[in-house]
């Protein structure tokens, strides 16, 4: 037996390495777990929609046109809270940012259940979204800063699962109401009131929760820093990863870029334009036009109101499923392996529904058919472009501007979300379900081009490794 320079046998240095590792990865699920709230509303209130749409345009008189401005109104709102809601993260903290943000979430849900009339109605959906595009830049920013670079992938995706729960609690609340309560008035309005219970709980649990350790640094602030790295960490990897944080910081070169002047790099610049096709890629697969309008397209197919509500629950269970199969490959396989593989499923899916919407006359036959290829299609957005894609944008801007660069990016996303949202519905009006799935399928190729050609690995590598890499 040995003793080591501390006085304690060998058996008990290990004992109590082990207990800390075992409390700073509590500590670090606690935290995962509470942020996360931010995911599983960005997830309910853009999910709930789907639905309650089936109910709303009656009460409220909607159009195809209006009811594209229902839907794409919230994106509107997501894409000036990501610009914003990253700018303030990187002002005022991470942890603070997501404080108001809980606010805003049962403000803009709750105006939106007691909407009178169409036009309080997009007003409360535009509030609302800007707390989702807020959340969808800021909760895995915190995340990736929070996070050791080996299991950085399952935690940042943690948020992604948390997104599609949302979106399942929101697709079987809407079944469970639509078909028990669907004959009474105004049941779309508690659809859409329920998004103010996990407002609630997000903004009691960050309470209590610290800042990002890295944002501290950059305000330097290092002394708290290394508090908040020691509460994730054991001592010794809390103490090696702050020096890094602070030589990366202190470095003359990110000193003198001063920031936002980074951008003027063109290393920073190509990987600007980098997470901005990120984003963009990942909407052009017309992944919301199935999430928004998922029941009505089944229905449209040639099954019942009742029956397509319920079907669309399928969705959301594969969605779950297939995201914890992401949060498994994600730190093993890669993030670029997962893009292209993928974005081939889901363009493959397109091609199908379009096929499928073309030869079949509305039937239960066709409605099935469609169901599958929305599964498969869903099975490969959720499970492998949806992980990789919330991961790399948290990973690869520089830490000083980092809410800020992923603003910009996620706000490219929110912008191509607003543009199916908006002209969905009359795209299909026009030239058919066929023909549009088919557009959305073209898309798909040239975004699986993109990924083979620009996107970058990051895998096994921290945030501060991959800054030098990516602009020096």
């Amino acid at each position: 037996m040995t003793i080591n320079s501390y006085g304690n046998t060998a058996d008990d240095t290990g004992a109590f390495l082990n207990t800390e590792k075992r409390q700073a990865r509590r500590y670090l699920q606690k935290i995962t777990s509470i942020a996360t709230f931010g995911g599983l509303l960005f997830g309910f209130d853009t999910g709930v929609i789907n639905g309650a749409l089936l109910y709303m345009k009656d009460d409220l008189g909607l159009t195809p046109m209006t009811e594209g401005l229902v839907t794409s109104s919230l994106l509107i709102g997501a894409m000036l809270g990501a610009l914003v809601g990253g700018r303030v993260s990187d002002l005022q903290g991470r942890r603070r940012n997501i404080l108001y943000l809980a606010v805003v979430f049962f403000i803009g849900a709750l105006a939106c259940a007691l909407a009178p009339n169409f036009n309080v109605m997009i007003t409360a959906r535009f509030i609302l979204g800007l707390a989702v595009g807020g959340a969808s830049v800021v909760v895995p920013a915190y995340l990736a800063e929070m996070s050791p670079s080996n299991i950085r992938g399952r935690i940042i995706t943690r948020n992604e699962l948390m997104i599609v729960t949302g979106q399942f609690l929101a697709f079987t609340t809407n079944a469970l109401l639509g078909n028990l309560f669907g004959d009474l008035d105004g049941v779309w309005r508690w659809m859409l009131a329920l998004a103010t219970l996990p407002a609630v709980a997000l903004w009691f649990g960050m309470l209590y929760m610290p800042e990002s350790p890295r944002w501290l640094a950059t305000k330097g602030r290092f002394k708290e820093a290394l508090e908040v790295l020691k509460l994730v960490r054991e001592e010794y990897y809390a103490k090696e990863e702050i020096a890094a944080i602070t030589r990366q910081i202190s470095n003359e070169k990110f000193v003198k870029s001063g920031g936002w002047r980074d951008l003027s790099k063109k290393g920073a610049r190509r990987v600007m334009l980098i997470g901005i096709g990120i984003a963009v890629t990942s909407q052009l697969t017309g992944v919301n036009s199935i999430m928004y309008f998922g029941t009505q397209i089944l229905t449209e197919a040639g099954l019942a109101q009742s029956s397509a509500l319920i079907a669309n629950v399928v969705n959301g269970v594969i969605s779950i499923a297939a995201t914890f199969i992401g949060i498994y490959l994600l730190d093993r396989v890669g993030r670029r392996p997962m893009m292209l593989l993928g974005f081939a499923g889901t363009t493959l899916s397109l091609l199908m529904i379009g096929l499928v919407s073309t030869w079949f006359e509305p039937s239960v036959t066709r409605a099935m058919l469609i169901l599958g290829a929305m599964a498969f299609f869903l099975a490969s957005m959720q499970g492998l472009i949806g992980p990789s894609l919330w991961v790399m944008l948290a990973e690869i801007f520089p830490m000083r501007i980092r809410g800020g660069c992923m603003g910009m990016a996620i706000a490219g996303l929110w912008l191509t979300n607003v543009m199916i949202g908006l002209f969905f519905p009359t795209l299909v009006a026009t030239i058919g379900i066929g023909q549009t799935f088919f557009v959305f399928a073209g898309a798909g190729v040239l975004s699986l081009i993109f990924v083979a050609v620009w996107v970058p690995e990051t895998r096994g590598s921290t945030l501060e490794e991959i800054e030098h890499r990516l602009y020096d």
